[in-house]
């Protein structure tokens, strides 16, 4: 079951990010491939700020935060 909530976190925090970042998304696949990696670089800024993220909420925001600086880190290497 856990892993069923973090696909659905990574999901919605790829989608959001591509709604902030482009104005659309980049369908479902990417939305997820750009939330569940995401979600792990979140984590890890998070952690090394010491910032706790709990729950679903704290999850998505931490997903949301890494999904934007993929997205970010993406758009400086196209230029």
């Amino acid at each position: 079951m856990n892993i069923i909530l973090f696909l659905m976190i990574g999901l919605i925090a790829g989608w959001l990010a591509g709604k902030i970042m482009k104005g659309k998304g980049f369908g479902l696949v990417g939305n997820l491939i750009v939330g569940v990696v995401g979600a792990l670089i979140g984590g890890f800024v998070f952690d090394a700020l010491n910032i706790a993220a709990a729950g679903i909420v704290g999850s998505l925001i931490a997903a949301l935060v890494g999904a934007l600086i993929l997205l970010w880190v993406i758009g400086l290497i196209k230029k």
